[in-house]
């Protein structure tokens, strides 16, 4: 994914911010984007960002019926020190129907089901959720202003 040539500031003071961007895929569009979603938050100890399915509690939602998604799948949590770390929350069964992947550069690791991650300050990256029963993703770009 490429991040527009914005730069996004917290109109409280000038604070860096942690700015998401989702884009379903599915193979049936043939590399086509579906459902291109933002959000953002300052970079403010206890600030979270969510992706999942539960339209009450996640800022990114996927479609409700992409089930390798959990209704709160990926959690995005600012520290006390301005730093995020990337969590994919454990669902209701002990094994997910999905796989996590983090990118960063050339740098590419998959996250452990239930594994934390911190996301480089200052940096941007992509987390793609990947059904493993089917041709179709969740891509959330990252990118993180320092």
């Amino acid at each position: 994914m490429r991040r527009a040539s914005q730069t996004y500031w917290d109109v409280s003071g000038g604070a860096h911010v942690l700015e998401l961007t989702m884009a379903a895929v599915s193979a049936a569009e043939e590399g086509a984007t579906a459902g291109m979603l933002m959000a953002d938050a300052p970079s403010e100890p206890g600030a979270v960002l969510r992706v999942g399915r539960d339209k009450s509690v996640c800022r990114l939602t996927t479609p409700d019926d992409w089930l390798f998604v959990s209704r709160v799948h990926l959690e995005f949590l600012c520290g006390p020190d301005g730093t995020w770390q990337l969590t994919w929350l454990r669902g209701s069964q002990p094994d997910p129907s999905s796989e996590v992947r983090l990118t960063v550069g050339e740098y590419a690791q998959p996250l452990a089901y239930g594994g934390t991650v911190p996301l480089p300050r200052g940096g941007s990256g992509e987390v793609i959720i990947q059904d493993r029963t089917a041709p179709r993703s969740v891509n959330v770009g990252f990118f993180h202003e320092a």
